[in-house]
């Protein structure tokens, strides 16, 4: 494989775990009241993360 390759296949893999991470938020947070916000994002940012493997 081309080092290229290599090198961009990392960074697409971010870029569609941000995207789906933007996405969950947007879609979570429409309609919500204020106070269910904190606990739909503290989700969102577990998710996240256990999507990325540091948890």
């Amino acid at each position: 494989m081309d080092v290229m390759v290599w090198a961009l296949v990392p960074v697409a893999g971010m870029v569609v775990v941000a995207t789906a991470a933007v996405l969950i938020a947007v879609i979570a947070l429409k309609g919500t009241a204020a106070r269910e916000r904190a606990h739909i994002l503290r989700a969102a940012a577990e998710l996240v993360r256990a999507v990325r493997g540091q948890r």
